[in-house]
Formats: C-alpha cells, structure tokens, sequence
C-alpha cells in the first residue's frame, strides 16, 4: 500500500509550510507596495507610497526602518543582477537605479521627448534590460504623485536598452499596464492591466507574451488570467516550477489575497490576506517566504514553493 501523499492545503497548491500560518511582521503604512528582496542583506524593502518614502524590513530581528524619504512617491522596486535597486517614482516620474554607493542613477524619464506618465512597476531580464509599465496613476492627483496632464498619447510598456540605455515601447494596447513578471526561462512576460479602475468595461486580468529577449520584443499576447471584478491584480512573481503567484486586491474583501495559477492558467489556490494585496515577492535564505504588501502592513508566509529571483 502506497503512503499517502503529506501536502498543506489544497492538493497541489504550494502555499504553505509549517504551520501554514500567515504572519504580519509590519505595520504602519498607509499603502505598501514594490517590495524587492536584497539576499547580500537578508532584507525586503517596499514603497509606503502616500508617505513618500521606502521601507526595510530586516529578516534576522525583524528591524523596520526608513530606507529613504522622499522616496519621490515610489511604487515598484526590483533588482539586477549586480545586487543594485530599481525604482518606479511616480512624482519623479521616472525610473531610478541605486548604484552601489548609493548615488542615483535615472533610468528613464522620457518617451521621444515627452514626460512618462508615471512608471509603476519594473523587472531586469538577465541580459541587463529594464522593462516597465507607465499607466497614469501618478499623476491622476496628489495622494500618490503629483497631479499632472499626461504627455504621452497611451499607456505603454517599455524596454531599456542594457548598452545603449535606448527605450524603446514594446506594447501600446493597454489601458493601464502595472505589475510585470518574467517566467524563469524569460520566454514569456506577465502584465497585469488594471485598466477596470477606469471604467466597469475595462479589463483586470493578467496577458501574457512570447518574449523574444534578444530582439527586446514581445508577441503572441494572450489573456493568461481574468481577476474576479470589481477586484484588480497589480503585482506578480514566478517561482522556480513556473507558477505565477499575484496580488488581489480593491474589490470584494472575501478575494483579498494572493492568488497562484499554473503555467496553463488554471487557479491553484489563495491565501486570504484581511487587507487589500498590492503586491508580493518571494524572500528568505531558501526564497520560500512570500513577503506580502497588504496597504498598511507587511505580511509574510513560508511557503512549500521557491521564488525564481533568476531565472
């Protein structure tokens, strides 16, 4: 007789470990969002976006202190592949990079002259390029940017050149492009768009695209995933097996979570969060702890799942 088969939670669902308990290791922010995992320090770092300013939470004492205020109204962060930090300014209205002194460098401001909306959200591929997205969320007012008329005709997605530092528009059929995720082999790259914040016609759901990472192009855009409405998705990781794990948030609280879907498309499981999820990412010594950005806390869970944080 076969033993059977241990598994936390749903069959095939690899959200939990241990105790299965979700934690709040954080409070106090008025809307967390972007974290990123620094391995060299063990330590998360996340936009506290109306308070300007970004958080580190410490892994090895649990420390929470400002990283840095202003933080020009940051929203999403990421990392390359020399350990350095990518940020998403929606005042700025451009995307950042902290060098490794701690001078900053910027990335990407403009579009064939004109302002970027305000980059919201960014992922390095392994040959250095720098993709993001540029809804107009920064600038709609004066809680999480500075209010201003948009100066580019659509919300595109753009590639950064990793020579040249070029930028080039890779899609322009969103209505607001946000989280983006690459798979762990780069052939394929996730976005969300949120566009149903501007309209009840308008789409929440994740695309996916074939990712030619040589040529800096996508095609073959599909929809991977539709969110249940009013809620949106605006933050995305891979782990190593593929599965793509998003944030679920500003709709029916009973949805306020995480949700991870196969490769195929096929929901797998949630973990319910009692706040609205902006984003997540995977952390941790083995990179089998989702740290959570739910509005005004950090939340964390060891997982049975590992982050692919390189492909």
């Amino acid at each position: 007789m076969k033993k059977p088969k241990v598994s936390f939670g749903p069959t095939g669902f690899p959200a939990f470990a241990g105790t299965m308990a979700v934690e709040r290791v954080a409070t106090g922010f008025r809307w967390a969002e972007g974290p990123v995992y620094f391995p060299a320090g063990r330590y998360v770092l996340f936009s506290d976006i109306p308070n300007n300013r970004i958080m580190r939470f410490s892994e090895d004492d649990g420390h929470l202190s400002v990283y840095r205020q202003p933080s020009m109204n940051s929203n999403g962060n990421t990392i390359d592949r020399e350990g350095r930090l990518i940020t998403c300014e929606h005042s700025g209205r451009r995307v950042t990079r902290t060098e490794l002194d701690g001078s900053i460098t910027i990335i990407a401001d403009k579009y064939n002259g004109k302002k970027l909306n305000s980059p919201n959200d960014a992922v390095v591929a392994a040959d250095g390029s720098i993709w993001f997205c540029d809804p107009a969320y920064g600038i709609g007012g004066y809680y999480e940017g500075i209010k201003a008329e948009p100066e580019q005709e659509k919300k595109n997605v753009y590639r950064v050149d990793p020579k040249s530092g070029d930028i080039k528009m890779v899609v322009d059929d969103f209505v607001q492009p946000n989280g983006l995720c690459f798979s762990p082999d780069e052939k394929k790259l996730y976005i969300c768009d949120t566009g149903f914040t501007d309209g009840p016609d308008n789409p929440s759901h994740i695309r996916v695209f074939d990712v030619d990472l040589a040529a800096g192009k996508l095609s073959n855009s599909k929809v991977f995933a539709e969110m249940p409405k009013p809620s949106i998705t605006d933050g995305l990781r891979c782990d190593t097996a593929g599965r793509l794990w998003c944030s679920v948030g500003w709709g029916d609280p009973n949805e306020d979570g995480v949700r991870c879907y196969t490769p195929d498309g096929d929901l797998l499981g949630k973990i319910h969060i009692p706040e609205t999820v902006a984003n997540l990412c995977f952390g941790g010594q083995q990179r089998n702890r989702l740290y959570i950005c739910g509005s005004s806390s950090l939340y964390a869970v060891y997982t049975s799942a590992q982050g692919a944080m390189k492909p």
